[in-house]
């Protein structure tokens, strides 16, 4: 394997916090990458992808870690707290949700010791991340709350995925049993089932030539959205595969996704 995705991020500034400790399980850790000055920061929550059974909060897919993902939001202003989350044969779902929640709420009992603003949060997650990182947006409430979501080609609608119910595959390790058996869990995962009024303004980035998600899961996810009054940007890769493979400017997408940030949080 490439080891680019796993070299130091020059950007850190506070390592290795832990964030929750849940029993019989690794303590769960979290990386605040800090913009200087005094703040407060919006702080924008990473959550990594790799199916729900691989990847670290200290990993980016080989196609995306060249382009400074995290250089680009400190200098735009934006604190970034890499999230770990336990992975499918650790727990199935909810396990990995409870995870990013619990980050969540960490960050903002502490964000005064460190600059941050809590009334400012957003999670950005890609693939696995973006499925989890849509949930913590709608799901969210009191000091899990997040203000706005970035989605990068994440699951929006397992049960339009019944056709993976191999019971070794990710998605059935994930959601603890092949697909036409966890029918109401996978609608529970599923953030197109779960859109409400209520749920904070969305961008969804998503490539045309997605093999592993397709690009129609990002759509339905807009039109779910929408259609309950909810702000939801699409921006389609063109030509771009899983994890953007192929898309010539990863960088400028990274940037929509701060301006995007720019427009509904400061």
């Amino acid at each position: 394997m490439d080891l680019l995705p796993f070299m130091p991020r020059p950007t850190v500034t506070h390592p290795g916090i832990v964030v929750a400790d849940p029993p019989g399980y690794r303590p769960l850790q979290l990386d605040l990458h800090i913009p200087a000055g005094e703040g407060p920061f919006p702080v924008v929550f990473w959550v990594h992808g790799g199916g729900w059974m691989s990847g670290s909060r200290v990993w980016l897919p080989d196609s995306i870690a060249p382009f400074g993902f995290h250089q680009r939001l400190v200098d735009r202003g934006y604190a970034v707290a890499d999230v770990d989350y336990r992975l499918g044969r650790e727990i199935s779902f909810p396990g990995q949700l409870d995870d990013v929640q619990a980050a969540i709420r960490w960050v903002r009992a502490y964000a005064g010791r460190f600059g941050l603003d809590a009334d400012r949060f957003a999670t950005l997650g890609e693939s696995a991340g973006g499925q989890l990182a849509a949930l913590a947006g709608l799901l969210g409430s009191g000091d899990t709350a997040v203000q706005a979501v970035v989605d990068w080609y994440g699951v929006s609608d397992f049960v339009a995925l019944r056709g993976r119910d191999d019971p070794g595959d990710n998605v059935a390790m994930y959601l603890g049993g092949p697909l036409k058996t966890v029918t109401e869990t996978a609608r529970a995962a599923s953030p197109v089932h779960r859109v409400h009024a209520g749920a904070p303004p969305f961008l969804a980035v998503h490539g045309t030539d997605d093999q592993v998600v397709p690009f129609a899961q990002s759509v339905a996810l807009a039109e779910a959205l929408r259609g309950v009054g909810v702000r939801c940007d699409l921006l389609a890769a063109e030509g771009g595969d899983h994890c953007f493979v192929g898309y010539a400017d990863i960088g400028a997408l990274i940037d929509a996704g701060i301006d995007f940030l720019d427009d509904v949080l400061k």
